[in-house]
């Protein structure tokens, strides 16, 4: 399995962090060209390689880790994605519920990623959060998956275990999913903030 971060301000960057930590292999790529995020990325670890975003795209599992509004450009890099699994840890903070189409964010993320399978995860940790030791007091920092499609959430869930984090699956994106969405200038339910504390 072949794995790449698209995206390398903050949540990217932390991203690649975790890959780092326990040795997993990650492209990363961003509009920049990757000599640009080349020194970054052997800065965070030598299984962490820049490439250009045509390249990065021909990983297997795709995270998105670039701002929500650019999703749309960033679809049209390949014709079709069908085979892929794409990880949305985007975040539609901000954006008009109605520019959604009534959708949680993710669900509209889908739709520009003609084929793909498409999970939600990773989104509702801070970057400083994602780029530490998901190891905390003897327990695991939690990461919430969702998915439409069942399938698409084991392999996900075993990525998120290999980076050392306890995956919890909530379901299709609008019903449990629905819970860790950013709509508008709110944040899903905010109920995880305190289940997560408890969890620490």
């Amino acid at each position: 399995m072949s794995y790449a971060i698209v995206g390398f301000g903050a949540v990217g960057q932390a991203l690649a962090h975790a890959f780092a930590r326990k040795n997993i292999d990650v492209t990363v790529a961003s509009r920049r060209p990757p000599e640009a995020l080349a020194p970054q990325a052997r800065a965070i670890g030598p299984r962490v390689v820049a490439k250009s975003l045509r390249d990065a795209v021909e990983a297997d599992t795709i995270i998105l880790a670039v701002p929500f509004g650019e999703h749309r450009e960033l679809a049209k890099a390949l014709p079709s994605w069908e085979g892929k699994t794409v990880i949305d840890a985007t975040n539609a903070f901000g954006v008009l519920l109605e520019e959604l189409d009534g959708l949680p964010s993710s669900a509209f993320v889908a739709k520009a990623f003609t084929g793909a399978k498409l999970v939600k995860g990773f989104n509702h940790l801070v970057a400083a959060s994602l780029a530490a030791d998901p190891i905390v007091e003897g327990g695991h920092r939690v990461v919430f998956l969702s998915s439409d499609d069942e399938d698409a959430i084991a392999p996900v869930a075993a990525l998120a275990k290999q980076l050392g984090f306890a995956p919890v699956k909530l379901g299709k994106l609008n019903e449990g999913g629905a819970l860790v969405h950013a709509r508008g200038r709110t944040w899903g339910q905010l109920i995880f903030q305190d289940l997560f504390k408890k969890e620490q």
